[in-house]
């Protein structure tokens, strides 16, 4: 397994991620049809993201797999220490 591989397909899982909650989080301020509308949207577009990285080598798909597993907690860490740094 390439170890360069895998830490960028890391990166790209993470970015992702981040991508996916920031789209959804935009989407909760729209109307419910809106809604529905953009989630099938972004779902599609994560399956196809996913099933490109599935045909890719095997480090690229451990990569892709480890950020994106490893991003939502860091970015909660991240949230909550910035919470507490700005508050009085």
């Amino acid at each position: 397994m390439d170890t360069l591989t895998a830490l960028a397909s890391a990166a790209f899982g993470s970015t992702v991620c981040l991508a996916t909650f920031s789209t959804v989080n935009r989407l909760r301020q729209l109307s419910r049809r809106s809604r529905i509308a953009g989630l099938v949207v972004t779902g599609t577009l994560l399956c196809a993201v996913i099933g490109t990285v599935a045909v890719a080598s095997r480090s690229v798909a451990v990569g892709f797999i480890a950020g994106a597993v490893l991003t939502p907690p860091v970015h909660r860490w991240i949230v909550q220490r910035r919470r507490h740094v700005v508050g009085p």
